[in-house]
This record gives C-alpha cells, structure tokens and sequence, in this order.
C-alpha cells in the first residue's frame, strides 16, 4: 500500500483531531463565518466527488450500450441514500445549538446524543473514502481526486470535532478529556474505510455498486446535514461561495488531472 493511499486513509481523521483540539487554543467557538465558509466548501467538494469520483467511475465500469452502466449506479445511489434516512429514522439528528421549542436542555447530554450522531455519519464518508481509495488502486480514478475527496472531507470534519470538544470543556471537562472525546468520534472513518476497501477488493463486481452507494450516501449527508447548517441565520452567501470554490477545484483535479 503506498504512502499516497495510507495518507488518504487518515486525512479525515487529522481532520477530527485538529477541530477537536481547538479546544486547547479557543476560548469561544470556531466563527461562524469561518464555519459557513469551511461547511460550504466541503458541500462543494462532497458533492462533485460524488459525480465525477464515485458516479461516473461506477458507470464508465460498464462498456458504452449496457443497461448496468446506468442500472446499478441506480441502484446503488438510492441504496445510499435509503441507508442514510433509516440511520436518520433510528437515531434522530441533533444539532448542538438548538433546544427543543427554544427549550433549554441539558448540553453535557446533548453533546453525548452529538458526537453519537457525528459518529455515525461518519461511517459512510469512511466507507466513501475507502471506495474512492479502491477505484484509485484499480486505475478507475487517478490519486489526486482520491486525495481531494479525503481532504474535503477532513474540512467537514474540523467544525464537527469544535462542535464536540468546545461545548465539553465550557461545561467543566478538562481539556484533554474533551479533545479525547472529539476525537474518537473520528477514529471510526479510517476503520470504515479499511472495511470498503477490503469488501472492493474481493469482488471487482462489488465496486460500481459500492461507489453509487457512497455517492447516495455523501449527497445526503451534504443536502440534510451541511448546506442546512451552512445556510442558518445571517451571511449564508458565505457557505454558497464556498461551495462554488470547493466543487470548481474538485471538478478541476477530477476532470483536468485524470
């Protein structure tokens, strides 16, 4: 496995870990601007990763004129999808600035349901990365948009390690044992990624569905988690620029660089 690919294993997580230990160098929350910005622009990568890293590779596996170029990325896509709204059915999204009906609630219990549910989501940008990572190995797709999509990710990741660590440590947790916390929600992505690449790996006819399905699976994640959070309250131009950068760049490294 080269250095290329292990890199990519863990730049999500270097992600996680660096939001999370803005815990030790913030005193308040990451600006909100900055965030709308960073949240956008990973809207903006995630989004043409899934088209042309994931979608496209999945239907060019298929020769021109056969149903199944067309048929399983289908398939895989709404697979992806369905998977994220029966995760989001059994365990209901919490965001960590809102109360219930302007409700206070207990925020030492809403940061726990928090990096539950940002750990869980962060199963299918793992099982993304390690199907991209796969694609890359067998020439589907070519290092740089493998390493774009892990770095795009890695950016989304960074506010969500913050939103974990910050509200624990005003709370009263040391600063170690907040950061701790933020970080294992992260540790799951390289594992899931070593999960996908190993299940691609086995069987070549598994990896077009196993691309369509992380596609599915990120575009929901964009559309219900990031450009939502993105466009709350004021200067939600902020996120749309930073979407139109992040795909532009991810177009450009997917398309000129292949």
């Amino acid at each position: 496995m080269s250095p290329m690919i292990i890199l990519c294993l863990f730049i999500p997580l270097i992600g996680t870990t660096l939001g999370s230990a803005m815990v030790f160098f913030l005193k308040k929350e990451i600006n909100p601007k900055l965030q709308k910005i960073l949240m956008g622009f990973a809207s903006g990568v995630m989004i043409a990763a899934s088209i042309w890293s994931l979608l496209q590779p999945a239907i060019d596996h298929y020769e021109k004129g056969d149903f199944r170029a067309w048929l399983v990325p289908a398939i895989g896509f709404l697979i992806g999808v369905g998977f994220l709204l029966l995760l989001d059915y059994v365990i209901p999204h919490i965001h960590i600035n809102k109360g219930e009906e302007g409700v206070k609630t207990n925020k030492i219990g809403k940061t726990a349901k928090m990096m539950f549910a940002v750990t869980l989501h962060n199963v299918p940008e793992g099982l993304a990365v390690g199907v991209v990572i796969s694609s890359a190995l067998t020439h589907n797709i070519n290092e740089s948009a493998m390493l774009a999509l892990a770095i795009g990710i890695a950016i989304q990741n960074f506010p969500e390690g913050a939103i974990i660590s910050m509200p624990l440590k005003e709370e009263g947790m040391s600063k170690f044992k907040a950061f701790l916390l933020g970080f294992l929600s992260g540790v799951v992505e390289p594992i899931a990624s070593l999960f996908a690449l190993l299940l691609t790996g086995v069987a070549n006819v598994v990896l077009p569905y196993a691309l369509a399905f992380a596609a599915g699976a990120m575009i929901y994640v964009v559309v219900e988690e990031l450009i939502p959070e993105a466009n709350e309250g004021p200067h939600s131009n902020l996120a749309t620029i930073g979407l139109a950068i992040g795909f532009v760049i991810m177009m450009v490294l997917d398309v000129a660089l292949s």
